[in-house]
């Protein structure tokens, strides 16, 4: 299966990945019927380029609001800033939803790479990125 978004949707991770560097970012994904509609950029509390830790008041702010519109959190993204985009090993022992994608943006390389992951009790599994027209929410 793979994770279905717009390209407006990789554009503002990317942008928001450049924007924030040399500091990790972070944010949610929210969707419905198994696209990605919305995106949700978070503030990385800890402020570390290697590292990034989201806000529980502002992750549960956050949950809330994809709720009021209809939709649930399906994917978590943060970048890499200097390294490629795969899971780091603390990616992998953070990981603790199965249920969900990992997104990392990688600015290490000439271009960001976008890529999504399925990591479930340690194990990674690539997860391929469909680009969907853009629909109405």
């Amino acid at each position: 299966m793979a994770l279905r978004l717009t390209r407006e949707i990789i554009e503002v991770m990317q942008a928001h990945a450049r924007l924030e560097a040399p500091i990790e970012v972070c944010g949610y994904l929210a969707g419905r019927d198994g696209m990605v509609r919305k995106h949700f950029p978070m503030t990385n509390i800890d402020h570390e380029s290697e590292h990034f830790a989201m806000d529980p008041k502002e992750q549960f702010a956050v949950v809330r609001a994809a709720r009021e519109l209809g939709l649930r959190v399906c994917a978590i993204y943060h970048s890499h800033p200097v390294t490629p985009a795969r899971p780091s090993e603390e990616d992998i022992r953070l990981a603790f939803d199965p249920d969900i994608s990992y997104v990392i943006v990688s600015l290490a390389g000439d271009e960001v790479t976008v890529k999504s992951f399925r990591i479930q009790k340690g194990e990674v599994q690539p997860e391929p990125i469909e680009i969907v027209a853009r629909e109405q929410t």
